[in-house]
């Protein structure tokens, strides 16, 4: 099995909708290259992702020629009996017939909480045992001692799904490297999420990226983040959320084959992540689960993305970038204060005050 995974949180769209058609020219080309995972998840794209997969992967394909991965949302389960039933909603809405990955969706503080109080352990290991689900673990967005914690209590977990690349390696708050060495230390194989943070690692300025483009000029910086990832001893899977088939491409000339990278190299993506850790940014990766509770539907990422842009392109940029989030939806101005968002976040941003932030710099032009 190759290590390069689609990921569906950020499928192409077209007027803010997923485009179809695009999808399963991705998805046909990334099975004609032989690659074969894919991962999606109950809430990605306004709850319609699994559709899309239906649509664009499992109707036109045959169901043994690609491995599916989907994720239980826990914060969703109030009753035991939840869990079923929002199962059964995934095998009707991708039409899989069963996962050959599934995961406990995004654990950290509260949905461990709610993880434990309706047994979803237990539910999800009876479903491999029913040969619904083929592999069972769980992604995770905490510390490594609360991720030592969970795998000494559920040693029946197969695999984690972490959020790892270079620049959050050696980060206090993500503890990249802290996360995976302790899921490792446990036996367990991992699933990297989130390899080029978002798209940032892929669109750095040219003076933080000088070091990747003069020591290979025709590699993709996404390339860098990439290889980084999938160079990690137990790595099954190295998931990238691919937009359009240049994307595509690139990711598979990566991993085509992989080449792992050497000590040079290594060297090269350390002078990158240390020259990265000095520019302040806000970590956002653009998952989007803050904007499906968002009451006031602020365009959080795309503000928060602008914030970032101002701190590496300069303000005039950033302005701009911050007019086209908002053009047709609401401004930071509209946040209503209620910080559902800060709940759902799996990066724990202080997210009101950045839309705090924006209002000053972007609506009422204050330095």
């Amino acid at each position: 099995m190759k290590q390069l995974g689609f990921g569906t949180m950020r499928l192409p769209q077209v007027h803010e909708q997923v485009d179809l058609r695009e999808t399963e020219k991705l998805f046909d080309r990334f099975l004609e290259a032989g690659f074969t995972y894919f991962d999606t998840a109950y809430g990605y794209h306004d709850y319609k992702a699994e559709l899309f997969v239906r649509e664009a992967l499992v109707k036109r394909h045959p169901r043994e020629s690609f491995l599916l991965a989907d994720k239980m949302p826990v914060w969703l389960a109030k009753e035991p009996s939840d869990l079923e039933r929002l199962f059964q909603e995934q095998l009707e809405k991708t039409g899989a017939g069963y996962f050959d990955y599934y995961l406990l969706h995004s654990l950290r503080d509260k949905n461990i909480a709610a993880a434990d109080a309706v047994d979803a352990w237990s539910f999800i290991r009876q479903k491999k045992e029913e040969g619904l689900v083929k592999h069972i673990g769980f992604s995770f967005h905490d510390t490594a001692e609360t991720l030592d914690k969970l795998l000494t209590l559920h040693p029946e977990m197969e695999f984690v799904q972490l959020q790892i690349n270079y620049a959050d390696w050696e980060s206090e708050r993500v503890q990249s490297r802290l996360c995976y060495e302790t899921a490792r230390r446990h036996g367990k194989a991992v699933i990297i999420m989130e390899p080029v943070r978002g798209g940032s690692l892929a669109q750095l300025q040219s003076g933080l990226a000088n070091p990747f483009t003069a020591y290979a000029p025709n590699a993709s910086l996404a390339s860098w983040a990439l290889r980084f990832c999938a160079s990690l001893e137990g790595v099954l899977m190295v998931l990238s959320g691919m937009s359009d088939l240049a994307q595509v491409e690139d990711n598979i000339k990566t991993f085509s084959p992989l080449q792992p990278l050497n000590a040079e190299e290594r060297a090269v993506i350390e002078a990158v992540r240390e020259a990265l850790a000095k520019v302040p940014s806000i970590p956002c990766t653009r998952c989007n689960y803050c904007t499906e509770t968002c009451p006031a539907e602020i365009p959080i990422p795309d503000i928060l993305r602008a914030l970032n842009d101002g701190r590496i392109y300069g303000d005039a940029y950033a302005a701009k970038q911050y007019a086209s989030a908002c053009r047709d939806k609401a401004q930071a101005s509209a946040c209503l204060g209620c910080e559902v968002c800060l709940s759902r976040c799996p990066q724990h941003i202080q997210i009101t005050e950045h839309l705090h932030e924006a209002v000053a710099k972007f609506e009422r032009g204050e330095d």
